[in-house]
């Protein structure tokens, strides 16, 4: 019995795909937002507006046969390795066309045929997750590498640490990649993080390199130059992403009217937005022409999302096991 060929990951090589991809992720969170406010999706988002050029900077590094551990905040992440936006806004409405049949939601993405091995709720907790892929394939010898992305929230969970010390150790080819946004919820890093992210790397003698994550490109070289180090047997390597979120941490941060951010900041952030640095790169008209392509593309995904049925109730405990068998009768799923 032969593997199925993976599916096709997002094309990301040229500067017009990855301004693409950054106006289909920015595009993909504000009709999300939208979605929130009407009561489509329930529970809410972690929206990724912001931090777009990290998702794709990095993903534009992987090989096709590569994969990759999200975050809570992984919208982003899974449109640029490939997931479709029609999928993936099925599976934040909660519907049976979405990725995960409508049980994944907003921080459950995830599409092992794209080697997306899942988003999390957890913070920190995709680290293991790469780790243990990458030692699979060092183990199998097959070249792949793993990436696994987390905030700067993670940098003091144990688990991340612990994830740390074995790809060093093990040699993993997995390149961990710290989406530094400067906050923790609404906790400012510089009030949480002694030492600095490049100093949790540098502890386990694991290369680190900061970059600034409003830059697709530079993202995009960084990542390149970690991605063929895990590639070819050298281990594992850390970025640290310097960017920032435009929006709240998450949606309900509108109702609540937080103020642990100034306007001024985050004013000052949005003059750094990396899609116009992105759009001038390839020039007015072939970027205008992407976004109507782009917005064809989420009008055509919203329309399939709502047509797309909600999951019957009594199918609650199907999924639960991956062997497909199901909880005895009487059984709390």
């Amino acid at each position: 019995m032969t593997t199925p060929p993976p599916t096709p990951v997002a094309p990301l090589r040229t500067p017009g795909q990855r301004y693409r991809m950054l106006r289909l992720i920015r595009g993909f969170e504000e009709l999300a937002l939208g979605l929130v406010k009407s009561g489509v999706i329930t529970g809410g988002i972690h929206p990724y507006i912001g931090q777009e050029a990290v998702a794709v900077g990095v993903c534009a590094a992987l090989g096709p046969d590569d994969r990759l551990t999200s975050t809570h905040r992984g919208h982003g992440h899974v449109l640029a390795r490939g997931a479709g936006p029609r999928r993936l806004l099925a599976e934040l409405a909660g519907r049976v066309d979405g990725l995960n049949r409508g049980r994944g939601g907003s921080m459950h993405a995830a599409d092992l045929s794209l080697g997306i091995l899942g988003a999390n709720g957890i913070v920190g907790a995709g680290a293991p997750i790469a780790v243990g892929a990458a030692w699979a394939a060092r183990q199998a010898g097959d070249g792949r590498v793993v990436v696994s992305f987390f905030g700067d929230g993670a940098l003091n969970q144990g688990v991340l640490l612990e994830s740390l010390n074995l790809a060093a150790m093990w040699r993993a080819p997995v390149v961990f990649v710290c989406e530094n946004n400067g906050y923790a919820t609404t906790l400012p890093a510089g009030t949480a993080v002694a030492g600095g992210a490049l100093g949790r790397a540098a502890a386990f003698g694991i290369p680190a390199a900061a970059v600034d994550g409003m830059d697709t490109e530079a993202v995009r070289t960084a990542a390149e130059e970690a991605v063929a180090r895990a590639r070819a047997g050298d281990g594992p390597a850390f970025l640290e992403c310097r960017t920032y979120r435009f929006e709240g941490h998450h949606t309900m941060e509108r109702r609540m009217k937080l103020g642990y951010r100034t306007a001024e900041e985050v004013a000052a952030w949005r003059e750094r937005d990396p899609l116009p640095r992105a759009a001038a790169a390839i020039g007015g008209a072939a970027s205008a022409a992407l976004d109507a392509e782009v917005a064809a593309e989420l009008a055509e995904a919203e329309r399939f999302a709502l047509a797309s049925a909600h999951p019957d109730p009594a199918g609650a405990s199907r999924y639960l096991y991956a062997d497909g068998r199901q909880p005895r009768a009487g059984a709390v799923a």
